[in-house]
This record gives C-alpha cells, structure tokens and sequence, in this order.
C-alpha cells in the first residue's frame, strides 16, 4: 500500500526492531473497547484488510492489533475482520489496462491536494505523469474493496491496508469522532466517508467545520490506510470512476461529494518498520523541483542467486538477459562467434559474472557446469546447443524453459522461482536489439578485480557495475578524430533563446542550487550560466541550466564550453534519462580545470522500469593538457551501439565498451547542460561565496542522431 517510506528516512535496524517489539508487548494489553463497531443501525458492523497474499505476517500483525479492541457487543474487533486479497503489482495482468484506472494523470491533480509554487514554476500543471505500477495495483486493490462494499450487507466498513497500527487514544477518539458524525449527518444515514488516517499535505489542507472531534475535508488529504466507508460512498466512487493518477490523490475530488469528514488526529498510523518496494510516480518532479532532497537510491547487493546458464534461441530483442539484471544478476552475453570457454575460462568468468547468457562452453565446461549443486539453467524459445552442450543432462529440477514467442510478465514467476527471488514489480523486459551488444564483455583486457583492494576512485560495486583496478581507465591510445554520423538535427549558436534547448527549472538532489531561467544569460558569446548567492526555492544558491525538449536514442553530441573556474563549481554536459537512470557525463570542476570527469550510470529495464540505482557512478578523471576555464574548447560525447568516445577540440581522449566497467545505455535520453554547486566536497571542493557570481558559457551546440 502507498507508503511515506520513499519521501521520509525509514528507521534504523535497531529502531525498526524496537518498534517492532514494542507493538508484540502492547498486543498483549487490552486497549478496551470501541463502542463505533458492533451490530445494529449507527455502527460499523466490519472490518476490510486489504493484505497481499505474499504478505501474511503483515495480516497477523493487523489482526494482533485489532485483537486488542471490543467493540459493543464485546467482541473483538477481529471477529468481525476480513480479508480481501490485495492486487499484486508484481502481477502484470492485474496492473494491465484496465477501464477501472486512468494511468495517465497531470501534475495539476498533485497541484490540486498539495499546491506548491516551486512544482508549478518547474513544470506544467499539464504535464502527463504515468503511474507505476505499484500505484496501479493500490488503486484497483480499493476499487475492489469498494465493490465488495457496495454488494454487501454492512451499512459502514472500516477498510485497513495491512501496514498499519493503533495510536494511543484511538478508542476514545474513534468513538468521540463517530459521535460526532452522526450528529452532523445522522439525517444522511451517517458519513458516507470518515478518515481515521491520513496526512495532511504539507500543512495545506482545507478544513472546514472543526470541532475537536472532526473536521470537513475539501481538499489536502494523502493517504488512504484507515477510513469509513459506507455502501453508499462506495457506490458513488464507483460512479465516478475511472480512478485517475493515484487513488488518495483522486479521492481528494471527491470529498465534497461524499460529505466526507476526518478525524480532528490520525489515530490509525502506517508502520515504519517494514519493507515496502511501492514506487511513487511524482517522486522524481519533486526531485527536480527541489522539494525533496535525499540522496540517489543506495546501490543494492548482488543478487546472490546464481551461477545462471542460459541459452536463447536468438531473437532480434534479448529480453531474458536484460530480465536477469533486473533481478539483480551481473550478466554477460555471448555471440556464439567467441573462442570456446574451457573449464578454467569459465571458473575464472565466474568470479565476475552472476549469468552466462548463450555461452559457448566446451563439453568439459558444461559438464562442470550441471555438477554444481548451486548452478541454474534457462532455456528460452527454442535454443541451439552445440553439441557439446547436451539438453538431455540439463538436471530438471534446476531448469526452466520458456516456450513463448514474446516476452511475457507471465515468464517472471517461474524464472524468479528457480532462483529464489521474489518477482520484481515491472514489466518483463523487451529488451534491447541484439545488434546493440548491451551486456557484452568488450573489453580488450577485462579489469582486474583484487578483493580488498579499490581503486583511488570510488566507484559503485553492482549488478551493473564493475570495481576497476588501480590501472583503470586507460587514456585511448589514437587521438583520431571521431566523425558524426546520421543527420545533423541541432545546430544552435545559442546565442538568443531557442524552443529547442530551453531554460530548465529544477534540481536535483546533491545540489546546493536551483536552476532558474533568470540564471541564464544569452548574448553574442553564447548560453552564459550564472551561478549567484540567490536563495531560489529551497537552495541558498540560484544558476542556470537548459535542455533539450526531445530525446535522443544514440548520436553525437558536441559543444564549445567555456566552464566556470572556482572551487565548488561543476560545469556540465551530459546525456540524462530516468526511469531506468541512464546517464552518459561530461563534467569540468572548478577546482581541477585540467582535467575532465567523464561518468556513466547505468540501470536496466524497458522505458519506464522505477529502477535508478547508483550514487557515484563509474568516474574518471581525464588529463587534458591545458587549463579548460582560460578559454572555449569543443567538448563532444560519441554514443553509439557497443561504444562511447569523449572527444575534446575533435581527438578522442576516452571511450568505453560494455563493461568497462558498465554496460552502456540503451535507452532515449535528453541532452542537459548546467552549472551546479555540490554538496560533496570531494567532488569539487569548498566554495568560495565571495568569489560568485561564477559564469559557464555554451555555444555552437549540435546534435548528429
């Protein structure tokens, strides 16, 4: 169910488990009775638990909490309680298109709960924001508890997610508040909607008629993990549908309609002590906006499932490689063109990869490789194994084959079930063309990696990313000059504002600044970014920055940079996607202007996949050979299928290939440029505010796709 847990920091290990042992000790003590439940006209004759069926413990924790609670006839409250099976979001044919949900809703509709004018000035109110899939499965889970409501035989239900707990005072409270209730409504047959939690949104919710028992909500309330609802208020829901954009959100529309009140207190609180995988579809326009401000998503733990073989029968899209790094798998594909992987090769391989994926492995390697007891197999279509590779000694228990044509979510389960691992919340993966050669080993000496030992720059140790040696990177060893290749579809002096590399308004988090429009400056030298000592929004510094409107799925991207000089200050210049996060940089601090830092992350998935894993990226310093602040130079990122190169005034100075130490990207993304503040010293160092205003000049930007 939709959770705080992705805008605020979860508890700590101990305080989770202190919470948690905390809840088994009040369990215990009778919380006494709560006179708004019973049989009988006026009361609240049910409890709904909407609870997942992975998700039992969370089931037997609600009902050890309603245990606690008598109601009139002095029953426990779970004697009345039952369970509705939650829609799974990790089910894709539950979260499919449904008449039931509009998935497609504006950021006016967040701007209708919760105003906000840093929102409003990064972003148009009509901008289309697509629900995850998780917000999808919340959604149509309270749809069916409202279906169930309105064909059935109880006046008013109390419907609960299953994270929930019971505020000290709730019996008094609940009670006082359904006192008051029925006086305001007892002519209406009592509220048609009553909230015993939620969150105000940001203190801006609109009140009217308090008393110190409830008030009437009009608009402002997130939330829906405890509320009344009487089989009227949820045929009206039901009239009213599709539910578009997440459901507290849309509920908001309603509540004048519903003559819904509130408790003047939540006293039905959501847990912190557990795991949630929910997603949030407006996370990332918050992020930008600057309006919350926490650090990039920790890169998660290899999946410790594995060594996994598969072989596929070659299709021009290679799905089920990108779906086991999904799962957390470092993967690798094969051709079926490389040298043969003898015994040695492949115990060497595997200290660094998770999944072979149409490895060529000799008869002495394949025979190795079914004698581990902990190897798996997948078989995809309608595979050709040499004849080395014999299909018949695949042990059964330890194997799965996909008979289907196209990827399906339907290939999650059991895939995930032979390795152990819950299905993730997402689509199953299309993948990326076969030509494109993402998660293929090209390096020319794949890099070292000595256990204990990391290099001077810290760079992530994932699924998606390797731990170089201390030699890593290499300066590319010809000079030669990259060509553009394809149409030129941008050619901009940027000398005066364009439609198609536009001002940006927004942050990120890590930023000391917000990007403004009143931070870029453009005249006869060009987009000059001005980083000032200006508050802006919630950020003590104020600059500028401007993207592209369109996205870009491969090309050459080039500009004449002139980057601000000053600790504490980064130029840069770089390619940018989220949802996966993919991104391809290039960044000149203030503090080393000789050298350039060049960064790709990277995250799997189709277009849309809510996985933006990875704080530090794969960075690297490149030597330059001159002072980068003193004057312009033409700075150009070449992406192209299975290669990267960073060319600086027209030579190549680096390039990459899959995993060195990344795959690459794969996906769209738009081409940024800006001037940013930091918060990691490390990065850039201190800055100086006596010597702002600090000023980054682009010009002549052009774009080969």
């Amino acid at each position: 169910m939709r959770s705080t847990k992705g805008f605020k920091d979860v508890f700590g290990p101990m305080r989770a488990l202190a919470f948690r042992v905390s809840r088994v000790l009040w369990s215990v003590i009778p919380a006494g009775q709560i006179s708004a439940f019973g049989t009988g006209a006026g009361r609240i004759g049910m409890v709904m638990i909407i609870n997942l069926d992975r998700q039992p413990r969370r089931l037997r924790r609600t009902m050890r909490e309603l245990n606690r609670y008598k109601n009139f006839d002095g029953l426990p409250l779970c004697t009345i309680s039952h369970r509705l099976p939650a829609i799974d979001a990790r089910d894709g044919r539950e979260v499919a298109s449904t008449s039931d949900v509009d998935q497609t809703y504006r950021l006016a509709h967040q701007l209708f709960v919760q105003p906000d004018t840093r929102l409003e000035e990064c972003f148009d109110p009509s901008e289309p924001v697509r629900m995850t899939r998780q917000e999808v499965a919340v959604a149509r889970s309270h749809i069916e508890t409202w279906k169930a409501i309105a064909s059935g035989q109880q006046e008013h239900v109390l419907v609960l997610e299953d994270d929930i707990w019971f505020a000290r005072g709730a019996a008094a409270a609940i009670d006082r508040g359904w006192r008051a209730s029925w006086q305001r409504l007892g002519g209406h047959g009592g509220p048609d909607l009553l909230y015993f939690s939620y969150e105000d949104a940001g203190g801006t919710a609109a009140r009217l008629d308090a008393c110190d028992a409830v008030f009437r909500p009009l608009r402002g309330l997130w939330f829906l993990s405890g509320y009344v609802l009487s089989r009227r208020g949820a045929r009206t829901l039901l009239e009213s549908m599709p539910v578009v954009g997440p459901v507290d959100m849309w509920i908001n529309y309603r509540l004048e309609k519903l003559r819904a009140l509130a408790l003047s207190s939540p006293v039905v609180l959501q847990r912190d002590d557990g795991g949630s995988d929910n997603s949030h579809s407006i996370l990332p326009y918050l992020a930008r906006a600057g309006i919350v401000d926490a650090n990039s998503t920790p890169v998660p733990k290899r999946s410790a499932a594995g060594p996994v073989f598969a072989w596929t029968g070659k299709r021009e899209r290679e799905g089920l490689a990108m779906a086991l790094s999904m799962l957390g798998l470092r993967v690798r594909v094969f051709d079926g063109d490389e040298k043969e992987l003898g015994e040695e090769d492949l115990a060497s391989i595997l200290t660094t990869f998770d999944a072979l994926v149409d490895a060529p492995l000799s008869a002495k390697a394949f025979a190795a490789s079914t004698a581990r007891s902990d190897s798996r197999f997948v078989l995809e279509g309608a595979p050709r194994l040499d004849r080395q590779q014999n299909r018949k000694i695949l042990p059964p228990s330890r194997t799965v084959a996909f008979d289907a044509r196209e990827p399906s979510d339907a290939m999650w389960q059991p895939l995930c079930a032979l390795l152990g691992l819950a299905p993730p919340p997402y689509a199953f993966p299309a993948g990326a063309p076969r030509s494109w050669r993402i998660l293929r080993d090209d390096r020319h000496e794949p890099v070292r990696q000595v256990n204990g030992i990391r290099p001077e720059r810290l760079t992530d140790d994932s699924a998606w990313a390797l731990v170089p040696d201390r030699a890593w990177p290499t300066r590319t060893a010809s000079a030669r000059s990259i060509h553009p290749v394809g149409d030129c579809l941008i050619n901009e002096a940027m000398t005066k504002p364009t439609p198609i590399l536009p001002a940006a308004t927004e942050t990120f988090p890590g930023n000391r600044a917000a990007f403004n429009p009143d931070g870029l400056l453009q005249n006869a030298d060009g987009a000059q970014l001005v980083l000032s000592k200006v508050e802006s929004g919630n950020r003590k510094y104020r600059s500028g920055a401007f993207a592209s409107v369109r996205s870009f799925e491969h090309g050459r991207f080039e500009a004449e940079i002139r980057p601000a000089c000053g600790a504490g200050l980064v130029t840069g210049f770089f390619l940018h996607r989220a949802l996966p996060r993919q991104e391809i940089d290039i960044e000149l601090t203030g503090d080393d202007p000789r050298r350039m830092l060049l960064n790709v992350y990277f995250n799997p998935g189709d277009d849309g996949a809510a996985i933006g894993f990875g704080y530090r990226g794969s960075p690297c310093r490149i030597d330059l050979g001159f002072d980068a602040t003193s004057d312009f130079h033409l700075y150009a990122i070449d992406w192209r299928p299975g290669c990267i190169t960073w060319s600086v005034d027209g030579k190549a100075i680096h390039q990459r290939v899959g995993w060195d130490p990344t795959p690459l990207p794969h996906l769209p993304m738009r081409l940024h440029a800006n001037l940013w503040a930091p918060r990691s010293e490390a990065l850039a160092g201190v800055m100086n505010d006596r010597a702002l205003p600090a000023t980054a000049t682009f010009r002549n930007i052009k774009v080969w796709a």
